[in-house]
């Protein structure tokens, strides 16, 4: 009588299955946004019972701003990389706003928008959102502080600047996301808005488009 040989189970150190679901979970929200991560699909992605994600995650509200954090301070790292080499702070703020408003994001976008929204019953999430609030507007702040400091720009509050500068790019491009639009085509009419904003030379934040 023939019999199915069982198949083998490799048993994983704990670690190394805790970052497997760390990197289902991330690959999940990339994929499809926060709303998509739950217990259930992140165990399906690892192959794992639903019960093992929970013995290492057992707040998926944790695992949520988790991924959420993770996924931003990529993004942030990326575009710090991308401005790094821009000495010129005008040049450097054209650089952010054709970075941000390129049509590359949009799995980014949908995470941040949906970050918004979720963090309102999550305060792990909450926390998260508003760090990460915070790394962006100091990243950009810096940019404009920098321009103050050279004479380029000429804006006595550096720090409520960059804010009103994050909403006008985030706005724009949440927007562009619900409408299916192609948000670059708004990176000029944004460069001229910043140079208002900053007290810039008018047609000196050079972008692509």
């Amino acid at each position: 009588m023939s019999t199915t040989p069982a198949r083998s189970r490799t048993r994983k150190a704990p670690a190394e299955r805790a970052a497997e679901i760390v990197a289902a979970a991330t690959a999940i929200a990339r994929e499809g946004g926060l709303s998509a991560l739950t217990l259930r699909a992140v165990a399906e992605r690892v192959g794992v019972a639903s019960g093992l994600v929970a013995h290492y995650q057992p707040s998926m509200d944790d695992l949520v701003a988790r991924v959420y954090a993770d996924l931003v301070e990529e993004e942030v790292r990326d575009v710090e990389a991308v401005l790094a080499d821009v000495a010129d702070p005008a040049a450097r703020l054209g650089a952010l706003i054709d970075t941000l408003m390129d049509g590359e994001r949009e799995e980014l976008t949908v995470v941040w928008v949906e970050g918004w929204a979720m963090a309102r019953r999550s305060e792990p999430l909450a926390g998260a959102v508003r760090a990460q609030m915070e790394r962006w507007q100091t990243l950009v702040e810096r940019i404009v502080a920098d321009g103050c400091r050279s004479g380029a720009f000429a804006t006595t509050e550096p720090g409520e600047v960059a804010w009103e500068l994050i909403g006008m790019i985030d706005g724009l491009n949440a927007q562009s996301l619900a409408l299916g639009t192609d948000t670059s085509r708004f990176a000029l009419r944004t460069a001229r808005a910043a140079e208002a904003l900053v007290g810039a030379r008018p047609g000196s934040i050079p972008v692509r488009s």
